[in-house]
């Protein structure tokens, strides 16, 4: 009943400043009511709609009957002895649960949003793939995992920067996600400048043309992985719909709209696509184009036979491209030993919960014999 009732209310988290100052009008109030909601959600970041001060009681209880404001559930947190990466799994209210990353950087803290519960890309090397896609999160669940990651965590100051790379496909969840980063940029919230926002893609081409015409100068990461159609095809299946070429040249009219310089990640995998060929190859298809490189070691995960090449061959790899004019940088990497992979905290939570339920049944068999 209680769910039947949460369905038919708005999620405050999932509103624009507009949103809010619309049902303030409804509501008999004046706009400024609904910035001061705002402000109280995402600056304050209140966990009850009574907590907001300042608004009036005859709005508040409007707001009580029609939205609600309910924080995330925090299912679990691990913390890197190896640096400070803080790695939390959010229960969102329908049961599913969500991975959010915290890293810390000399220039402050970044946090990593997931915009999916899952995710169906297929990436061969991808632990959130594992099981497929479950859900695609609201503008509300994305937004939840910055602020309770603020809540919960620490923070001399709010985050520096967003990286929209945790689980899911951003931009298969299209409208959710430019939503998400319209509320986190908002100066009355969060304030997140829009050039330390980056948002992630598998090389959906026909929304990377879309986003160049949103006329939000974002970062954009394009995951690569291969220097060939042959390689990606079988290292990402989204490749055998958008091949190479097609999206590249989605990626120069991206860069000719924006002005924004792309970064390309490159997952290295031992023996699969770190050779000097694949270099010289992926050296020659990114010729002339605005970009960055990162190089990064491919994350070990149980379900997959991957390895890391060795640091002389990533060197290598990485000589080979700026030798030939490309920017390059190989990732630091954080949160190994918390397993900081998209996919894998949600993975054995899951799988720990499964055992537990086994437990119970098989105690219960043995009472029932």
């Amino acid at each position: 009943m209680e769910r039947d009732e949460m369905q038919k209310k708005v999620d405050l988290r999932s509103c624009l400043v507009c949103d809010l100052e619309n049902m303030a009008v409804r509501a008999g109030e004046k706009k400024f009511r609904g910035r001061q909601v705002f402000q109280w959600v995402h600056r304050h970041f209140s966990e009850k709609i009574q907590d907001m001060k300042n608004v009036n009681k005859d709005f508040l209880s409007h707001l009580e009957k029609t939205a609600y404001l309910r924080p995330l559930e925090l299912l679990a947190k691990e913390s890197a002895k190896e640096d400070s990466t803080e790695k939390f799994l959010f229960g969102l209210r329908d049961g599913q649960a969500v991975e959010t990353v915290l890293m810390h950087y000399r220039y402050g803290a970044s946090i990593c949003v997931s915009t999916q519960v899952g995710c169906r890309m297929g990436c061969a090397f991808c632990a959130s793939t594992i099981g497929g896609l479950i859900k695609n999160l609201s503008a509300g669940e994305m937004a939840g995992q910055v602020i309770d990651v603020h809540r919960l965590a620490p923070l001399e100051e709010r985050a520096y920067s967003i990286v929209v790379m945790g689980s899911g496909e951003p931009l298969e969840n299209y409208h959710e996600t430019i939503k998400f980063i319209r509320i986190i940029n908002d100066p009355m919230g969060l304030g997140i400048g829009w050039r330390r926002i980056t948002v992630s893609t598998c090389g959906l081409v026909p929304a990377i043309y879309r986003l160049a015409e949103e006329q939000i100068p974002i970062n954009l990461a394009v995951s690569l992985h291969a220097s060939n159609d042959r390689m990606r095809d079988r290292l990402m299946p989204i490749n055998q719909k958008y091949p190479l070429e097609e999206l590249l040249a989605a990626c120069r009219s991206f860069i000719a709209k924006t002005g924004r310089r792309i970064t390309f990640e490159y997952v290295m995998i031992k023996g699969l696509n770190d050779s000097r060929e694949a270099a010289f190859e992926l050296a020659e298809k990114l010729r002339g184009l605005l970009c960055h490189v990162n190089l990064i070691p491919v994350n070990p995960i149980k379900e997959k036979p991957y390895q890391r090449p060795s640091l002389k061959q990533i060197d290598e790899f990485s000589s080979i491209l700026s030798d030939r004019g490309l920017e390059v940088t190989i990732r630091r990497e954080l949160g190994q030993d918390v397993e900081a992979a998209c996919g894998q905290l949600r993975s054995r939570f899951a799988d720990r919960a499964r055992m537990g339920a086994d437990r119970i049944e098989g105690k219960a068999g043995e009472k029932d014999d």
